[in-house]
């Protein structure tokens, strides 16, 4: 999109600008439950989506925001999903079943839709609000769907002709039937082909390439995916509908759909808004972009474990629409920090050098990621890495009350914080936990040494010693926060070390002193978490 205003007011001017006469913009996005329902569909389907809705609330507008399932869509049988099963062999029989047909590989669900939908569709409310979703195997049995069909069938010529132009080769015949008859004998789509139609008792003669013929519902099977999708924007009446990057591409669906929509349904095409796919990377590794069918990703119930729903919808608004993202929960923390800065930037806490454009736009993506009406005063903020700190070195039990404790007495906290500015405090230490326990690299994890032992200052250089007796000195006076515990180090390293190898050696000692090990994360956040009479008592030891 263009620059200047915000892509999403852009995007809700377009729709204001086509559909303003409308009683109700309907918002439509729709994805087939063909196995993972990873977080990457919560960019286009749902965050892109659902904020065009409430903008257009906003600003007056009666809205909806719909969400189809393609439950009818057939079940193509990729490797990865028929290791889903405990016999990938046996499972290969439910190649080209409906979705909402084949079994549930885990046997806990009634079929394998209902299985890979629940930890997607049973945390929308945490990512959006008032999203309506809606299956196409109940769709087609619906009045309006069933009439808008009849007319792609009735004027099956047209269509023909109209498809043909975007097929290239093989062309569709004469006396073509444009539906995807179901089998009821083997119960395939894409496998029978429709000879017949009786519109007056809505069925479809066919024959199959199992060897059966017969006669099946016109409602148990599906038109073909471009007028499919063309028949639910007529059907659901549809003014704004985003769209993965592969329909954008020129003469692909979205191109067919929109000529199907208005030379032979008759409507006008809803505003779309392409948009690119997201990247999963583990470990350091891109391991591509995130994929139902291949099982590339993780779900927004794993997301939720470890940070803020809202974090993931500025991460989306922010960007362009078109720029390619990638997630890592092992980075987290990351994403969450640019999101504090952004909340930081929005309450005029920090102000950073961006031109005025760029300011705009963060500020603005910040607020429309709220899901909730932002507070009037600046909401207190405890940094995910600071979090992570307090949950290594606090006791489980009384966990909030004491980092409420220790957060007062370093001035981080009020005095007498709020129920809503401890509940962000208790949220924090919940994701950090959660995301300690299992996605955190490595040198994130550390155990404090309550106890020093004689061998750790018994090792140290005197080198090492006259510097870390310097940095007692400074500890001793500064105000016990975070960002004097930090400036008393980078004062220690810039004065006092003589060459980058001292800085390290430095460094070590004060990881061996706390940790007993020579590295991990940023050790200020730690130190300034403890009492300073514990610090300097411990600085005190190692050089005595």
């Amino acid at each position: 999109m263009a620059t200047g205003r915000h892509w999403v007011d852009q995007v809700v001017g377009h729709v204001l600008a086509g559909w303003g006469d409308v009683d109700e913009a309907v918002c439509n996005a729709g994805l087939s439950v063909s196995g993972l329902q990873h977080v990457g569909r919560l960019r286009g389907e749902i965050t892109i989506t659902n904020v065009i809705r409430m903008e257009l609330e906003r600003l007056g507008k009666k809205s909806r925001h719909n969400l189809v399932l393609y439950t009818q869509d057939p079940w193509k049988g990729k490797e990865t999903q028929l290791k889903q099963f405990k016999d990938p062999e046996e499972a290969r029989n439910y190649i080209g079943w409906r979705l909402i047909d084949v079994p549930d590989p885990k046997g806990c669900h009634g079929n394998w839709f209902e299985h890979y939908w629940e930890d997607f569709g049973n945390h929308l409310e945490d990512f959006a609000h008032d999203v309506q979703t809606c299956t196409t195997t109940a769709l087609y049995k619906e009045p309006g769907m069933r009439a808008v069909v009849k007319e792609l069938i009735e004027k099956d010529e047209s269509v023909r002709r109209v498809l043909n132009k975007y097929r290239g080769r093989k062309p569709y015949p004469e006396g073509w039937v444009p539906i995807e008859p179901l089998c009821p004998s083997c119960r395939r789509l894409g496998k029978a082909t429709a000879v017949a139609v009786d519109l007056n008792h809505y069925t479809v003669d066919f024959t199959c390439k199992c060897g059966y013929g017969g006669r099946s519902g016109i409602e148990e099977g599906k038109p073909l995916w471009r007028l499919e999708w063309a028949a639910l924007w007529k059907a659901l009446k549809v003014c704004f509908e985003p769209y993965g990057k592969d329909l954008a591409t020129k003469g692909g669906s979205r191109d067919s759909a929109v000529e199907i929509a208005e030379t032979i349904l008759g409507i006008r095409a809803p505003v779309g808004l392409p948009y690119e796919w997201v990247g999963y990377v583990a470990a350091g590794k891109d391991l591509g972009d995130m994929g139902s069918s291949d099982f590339v990703g993780f779900t927004p119930k794993d997301w939720l474990k470890v940070a803020e729903p809202e974090a993931l919808r500025y991460h989306y608004l922010v960007h362009d629409n078109m720029k390619r993202l990638t997630l890592s929960l092992d980075q987290v923390y990351h994403y969450i920090d640019l999101y504090d800065r952004a909340e930081r930037i929005y309450y005029g806490i920090e102000k950073p050098k961006m031109d005025d454009d760029q300011l705009q736009s963060l500020k603005r993506s910040y607020a429309l990621a709220q899901l909730k009406p932002l507070p009037v005063e600046t909401p207190f903020q405890l940094g995910f890495l600071h979090a992570v700190v307090l949950v290594q070195a606090l006791p489980n039990e009384g966990r909030t009350r004491e980092a409420a404790r220790r957060l007062r007495a370093t001035g981080l906290l009020k005095p007498e914080p709020t129920e809503e500015d401890l509940a962000r405090v208790e949220r924090r230490l919940s994701h950090a936990a959660d995301w300690l326990e299992n996605y955190a690299p490595e040198t994130f994890k550390v155990k404090l040494l309550m106890e020093l032992p004689i061998e750790v200052p018994n090792a140290l250089t005197p080198r090492q010693k006259a510097l870390i007796k310097v940095l007692q000195e400074e500890l001793s006076s500064i105000p016990w926060i975070e960002e004097e515990v930090k400036n008393a180090m980078k004062q220690v390293t810039e004065a006092q070390c003589q060459s980058r190898e001292e800085q390290v050696s430095f460094f070590e000692a004060l990881y061996m002193l706390f940790f007993g090990q020579p590295k991990g994360p940023r050790i200020a956040p730690y130190l300034s978490m403890f009492e300073r009479e514990w610090v300097v008592k411990r600085l005190r030891e190692a050089v005595a």
